[in-house]
């Protein structure tokens, strides 16, 4: 879904003040603890509603983490290629992507929000569509680092060598 989560964010706070929860301002990507049971944000969208579940369950404390873009995040991934076995192509066309997506240095690109229920993490979790591209193209650059690795792993012989 494409969010301007900055202006979520502010809406997200005042919702919960309003609504009387306690909030616990987390740190993001803190959020990972098993077992987690995620909202469904593609049909559900509206953090109202998740957060009406929580009241129904008689939860008043909420976990509130947000994460902004930062351009270290491309910068990462820029060295990363380094390490990739790429054409002059394919690497061209990963930093015309990562450069695209400088614009969003400062944006806000992540927002959770989360409780916890009879031992199981409920997550509400919104990302913007350019995030989600972003995070393809990590995947993407990830995966072609392990695979240049697994090349090189089976042409060593292991320190044994035979001298015929």
């Amino acid at each position: 879904m494409d969010l301007n989560l900055d202006t979520l964010k502010q809406e997200v706070l005042e919702y919960l003040d309003s609504a009387g929860f306690a909030v616990f301002h987390g740190h993001p990507g803190g959020l990972e603890a098993p077992p987690v049971v995620l909202w469904d944000t593609e049909r559900h969208p509206d953090f109202r509603m998740f957060l009406e579940v929580a009241r129904k369950a008689g939860i008043n404390l909420v976990v509130y983490a947000t994460r902004e873009f930062e351009a270290a995040d491309i910068d990462d991934l820029l060295a990363q290629l380094d390490d990739c076995d790429l054409t002059r192509e394919e690497r061209r066309d990963y930093e015309s992507r990562l450069r695209e997506l400088r614009i969003f240095e400062g944006v806000t690109c992540s927002l959770d929000l989360a409780f916890d229920h009879h031992s199981r993490l409920y997550v509400y979790e919104a990302q913007p569509d350019w995030y989600e591209d972003f995070l393809g193209v990590e995947d993407e650059i990830v995966s072609r680092m392990a695979d240049d690795e697994d090349l090189h792993e089976g042409d060593s012989l292991g320190g044994y060598f035979s001298k015929n």
